[in-house]
């Protein structure tokens, strides 16, 4: 009798860093392959991310270029702390970031923690961003090397290395611990408070240092630069300044302080990341349910639309509503919203500067603050609001096919889906208006205000109609409100600014009347605005609608992600 002949076990290959490498190039490749538009818009970002890397090298390099080194430190600390401060907010408020690798997937998979987080920190580092991060702080090696000679070169381009690590590191972490936190409905309150904050800093940020220029304080400027040098957010930055100065044990130090805060930030990560790896968590207890049929459907339709009537229209509104409240990739675009449109309005206006429109002089800059420019602030926010609808279907994905198989018309479907997000929104939209009324002191341009945002608003819905059904963008299916596909993040900045150039000309006549009108546009401004917004929106909906019922199909492939 033979004896089969069994082949020897092949050993377990240890998995690395490389592998999560490879898997995300792959799952790049293969998004990639058969999908021409998609390439293109790679190829636009990487060209707008090369453009815009150039621009920061040359400013990050001007002081060794120039022979300056009394701004070396200042460019160093601030332009660094600046990025890293970009990495950490523009993430959560606009961009998103890359989850190719969806962490979720990897949960039934005998990996170690440190094998996952080491994996997706260096997949995550092949990137476009990260690319032309490195391009530009290599500025920084430019300016120490023309300062302090080959040393302080070395030094300034490991700690450039070590801050584009800290960047990543920052970003992956905080959008991982806001994830977690947006994803429980019991601490959403807690979450967009913390986001607002964090947004926040931006503000304070931009007051100190236009503030700080306009006075040409160096000195001051000089010791301030040196406390955030000091600080993870300048401290890799001018390791290489220190070493320029004859401070060899500074630039160790800093060094020091950025390794530790790598390490910290991972860290942190791994512990947020293995809380999303596991699930959504617990909405509390389930509410008890009325026994009646008409119970049952009154109790699918939330307070804020008990108006609406039970027909399609109503369950649309009543179903986006929800969705909208409860979706934590939805209710980051409403902080966003939020807090954005707060701090721009005040930071525009606060800086003195006015604009006129006079029969005599023409177009003309003041020195005091005038309805014009709060009117094009105002424009900037009701664009910014409404532009959150440009992938409104990518937020439904394969959900979707239930709209398509009911046969719901287009018209009907943006009708309801923009008055389910203008419940949310038009009220947000008009305390922006008070307070921002209130903080400039100015309580009488209130109704030029409200009608500037109104107006660009409802412009905006219209136009982005048009742009969630004919740029339609699949999302990743994963928990964290702030991801995006490879190249999908491309794709909402290019649609992004399209959206916001369109829908801010079709609001430039409120801008024009307000600058021409003087006085009297203050009380024509609300009423105007309203039907001019209401009106725009209506006219976008009829129109975009038909080429929905004609895209259908091709709409639900383009918002299905692929496996």
């Amino acid at each position: 009798m033979a004896v089969p002949v069994t082949a020897p076990e092949r050993p377990a290959r240890r998995v690395s860093a490389r592998h999560f490498v490879r898997l995300k190039l792959r799952v790049l490749g293969n998004n990639f392959r058969g999908q021409a538009w998609r390439i293109a818009l790679f190829i636009v970002g990487v060209v707008v991310g090369l453009w815009a890397a150039t621009g920061g090298f040359f400013a990050l390099a001007a002081p060794g270029l120039t022979d300056e080194p009394r701004y070396a430190l200042m460019v160093a600390a601030f332009g660094g702390g600046l990025l890293v401060l970009g990495w950490l907010l523009l993430p959560l408020v606009f961009f998103g970031v890359d989850e190719t690798l969806d962490p979720a997937r990897f949960a039934l998979l005998p990996l170690s923690r440190r094998t996952l987080v080491t994996g997706l920190y260096a997949a995550a580092l092949v990137s476009v961003p990260v690319l032309a991060t490195l391009i530009a702080v290599a500025g920084l090696v430019v300016t120490a090397g023309a300062l302090g000679g080959w040393a302080a070169a070395l030094v300034a381009a490991v700690g450039a290395v070590a801050g584009v690590l800290l960047c990543v590191a920052a970003a992956r972490a905080v959008t991982s611990a806001f994830a977690t936190m947006l994803r429980s409905r019991r601490v959403r309150d807690l979450a967009a408070v913390l986001l607002a904050v964090l947004a926040a800093l931006l503000g304070p940020l931009q007051i100190m240092v236009i503030a700080a220029v306009n006075r040409a304080d160096w000195d001051r400027l000089t010791g301030a630069a040196r406390v955030v040098g000091w600080t993870p957010f300048g401290a890799p930055w001018t390791a290489g300044i220190d070493v320029a100065e004859g401070r060899a044990w500074a630039a160790a130090v800093k060094l020091l302080i950025t390794v530790l805060t790598v390490g910290s930030l991972l860290y942190w990560w791994s512990r947020s990341l293995e809380s999303a790896m596991v699930g959504a968590a617990s909405a509390g207890p389930a509410r008890k349910q009325r026994g009646t049929v008409g119970g049952a459907v009154a109790q699918l339709f939330p307070r804020v639309v008990g108006w609406a009537r039970r027909d399609r229209f109503g369950a649309l509104v009543a179903r986006e509503c929800r969705y909208w409240w409860r979706d934590a990739r939805r209710r980051a675009n409403l902080i966003t919203i939020a807090v954005v449109g707060i701090f721009v309005p005040v930071m525009v206006n606060l800086g003195g500067a006015g604009f006129a429109i006079s029969a005599e002089e023409g177009f003309s800059v003041t020195g005091e603050q005038s309805s014009v420019l709060v009117s094009l602030s105002m424009v900037f926010v009701g664009v910014l609001a409404s532009v959150t609808l440009a992938n409104q279907f990518g937020f439904d994905g394969s959900a979707y096919a239930a709209n398509v198989v009911a046969g719901v018309p287009g018209r009907l479907e943006l009708r309801a889906r923009m008055a389910a997000f203008s419940i949310y929104v038009v009220p947000m939209l008009g305390v922006v208006a008070i307070i921002v009324a209130t903080v400039l002191g100015h309580p009488g341009w209130l109704g030029a205000m409200a009608g500037a945002l109104f107006a660009a608003y409802g412009a905006g819905l219209a136009i982005n109609g048009f742009v969630s059904v004919l740029g339609a963008y699949a999302l990743p299916e994963t928990s964290n409100p702030f991801a995006m596909n490879t190249g999908a993040g491309v794709a909402k900045s290019l649609f992004t600014l399209l959206s916001m150039i369109a829908s801010a000309v079709a609001a430039v006549p409120m801008v024009v009347a307000a600058a021409l009108l003087g006085e009297a546009w203050l009380w024509l401004a609300l009423p105007v605005g309203l039907a001019y917004g209401l009106g725009a929106a209506l006219l976008g909906a009829y129109l975009s609608g038909d080429a929905l019922d004609r895209r259908q199909p091709e709409l639900l492939a383009a918002v299905t992600p692929r496996r």
